[in-house]
């Protein structure tokens, strides 16, 4: 026997599964970079961000991928994966652009703007995922996506002292540009994606209003098709003889012309 229960557990696993791929990706690649280090016995981080050089435009595509030291890694990896989830399991449908604008906004305001230091790690992408799930739940009003966005600020809510300058060996900019893009792109991609669920009862609302709006808009036409109009035609217009004063109604005038 068909359980539509069993299908939407089914569905719902899927969805859970498939979210899961590039988060758990991006999380393999920042550990085999650092592994990558500890190997060779090198440091990357003179690949992160050097704000307004040349050389430091690179970092813009590598700046997340690095991180200083293993606890520097450990603590983003968690928020990271968390924040990357919530992403593509709740907006699937603009996910990877989400992904994409954040990283790339995050690090040319980085460059543009930051100290004259190398700025690494992942927080910036933290901060603008945790930006947009928070305010993404806010401005759509959708039940689900207020519940996440009030479990992000319970988990993350002080990560907001992270974008003031309280400690010097932290780069508080990436944290500041990355919350911003988050906040920008939730008020841009606010349309794609989960929607305010609406109720049988709004839905009514909207019709008997649409449907009120079709009757004034018709009565509105029969009114002007009522207007009378006036005009005087000339007998000859070489002379001053008094012409002709025709008054008659619109939508009549109208079917004269067809005929």
């Amino acid at each position: 026997m068909w359980n539509i229960q069993d299908d939407i557990k089914s569905l719902d696993k899927q969805n859970f599964y498939s979210s899961l791929f590039f988060p758990l990706l991006f999380l393999v690649t920042i550990w085999m970079v650092k592994i990558w280090e500890e190997v060779m016995g090198v440091s990357f981080s003179h690949y992160g961000v050097f704000p307004r050089t040349a050389e430091g435009l690179i970092g813009i595509a590598l700046y997340p991928l690095i991180h200083g030291d293993w606890n520097h890694l450990i603590n983003n990896s968690t928020a990271m994966l968390l924040l990357s989830l919530g992403i593509f399991y709740f907006y699937r449908p603009v996910a990877y652009r989400i992904y994409f604008w954040t990283y790339l906004m995050s690090g040319i305001w980085i460059w543009a703007s930051a100290r004259a230091n190398f700025h690494i790690g992942s927080s910036g992408l933290i901060y603008g995922f945790a930006a947009f799930i928070f305010f993404s739940g806010i401005i759509r009003k959708n039940t689900n996506l207020l519940a996440l966005s009030m479990l992000v600020t319970f988990l993350y809510g002080g990560m907001v002292w992270g974008i003031f300058p309280i400690r010097p060996e932290m780069s508080y900019e990436g944290h500041l540009w990355g919350a911003v893009a988050g906040l920008i792109l939730a008020i841009y991609f606010r349309k794609e994606g989960p929607q305010k669920r609406k109720y049988s009862w709004e839905l009514e609302e909207e019709e008997d209003k649409r449907r009120m709006d079709e009757m004034k808009k018709t009565k509105e036409v029969q009114e002007n098709d009522e207007i009378e109009i006036t005009r005087t035609r000339p007998l000859n217009p070489f002379t001053n003889q008094p012409g002709i004063t025709y008054t008659y109604k619109k939508k009549d005038r109208e079917d004269e012309d067809v005929d």
